[in-house]
């Protein structure tokens, strides 16, 4: 189970008080937004503020040769990656996310030393879909549950049945203007887990995870892609 406080999360937290940088993990709302920039081969994202729009890090994908190689031959979704978390103010690597395996994945979050601190596995089997997020001594974290292709779901703590964190499209306050593409999203911590920066880390990487890998890897999102087909949605 993951405490609220999170006395790792602390630790983590007082080790970039003393680095001097905390402009991501001391904040509570965030948007992510995907570059999209001509010719970009790579994903890479912005993490802005969620109330300003004040830049406080930049995800990107990292690729060596090797895997770019076999990507284009076997398809991107085949390849082992990694995507860095690192912090506008002094481009500390604050987390990351690396996919490994060949056969079969392992989609991990690594702190900023390299440590592992949880893993993501979609629900492969569920009528409903949905993605399930596990710490690194294999306990069961958080249930994510919501429409995922639509970026509107929330974190669930499995055992309490309490909110731990949400993902939406539909946001508020002076960051409103920046809701303008389909690849962007807001995400917001409960505020029960505020001081909780592993809690933090999971859940930023849980929403980048489900966009840059589950659903370009089409697990866990067919269900809900062709329920929205019927029905005639789409982008709201």
């Amino acid at each position: 189970m993951l405490s609220p406080k999170g006395g790792k999360g602390r630790l983590i937290f007082k080790t970039f008080l003393l680095r001097g940088g905390t402009a991501v993990l001391d904040k509570n709302k965030f948007v992510v937004k995907q570059q999209t920039k001509l010719l970009m081969a790579k994903d890479a994202y912005d993490i802005l503020h969620g109330d300003t729009g004040q830049p406080l890090g930049t995800p990107t994908q990292k690729q060596g040769m090797w895997a770019t190689l076999f990507g284009l031959v076997l398809g991107k979704d085949k390849t082992p990656l990694t995507i860095e978390f690192r912090q506008k103010s002094d481009n500390a690597l604050v987390f990351a996310l690396r996919r490994s395996g060949l056969f079969f994945k392992k989609v991990r979050l690594l702190d900023g030393q390299g440590q592992v601190l949880g893993s993501y596995k979609a629900k492969l089997f569920s009528l409903t879909g949905g993605f399930h997020i596990y710490g690194k001594e294999g306990n069961h974290i958080s249930d994510i549950k919501g429409k995922l292709l639509k970026s509107e779901y929330t974190f669930v703590a499995p055992q309490e049945g309490t909110e731990m964190g949400s993902v939406s499209r539909k946001w508020g306050g002076l960051a409103k203007e920046l809701f303008s593409s389909a690849g962007t999203y807001g995400v917001q911590i409960a505020p029960a887990y505020a001081a909780n920066t592993r809690a933090k880390m999971l859940i930023l990487g849980a929403a980048v995870a489900i966009d840059a890998i589950f659903k370009k890897g089409g697990k866990g999102g067919e269900k809900e892609e062709k329920e929205e087909k019927e029905e005639g949605g789409g982008e709201e």
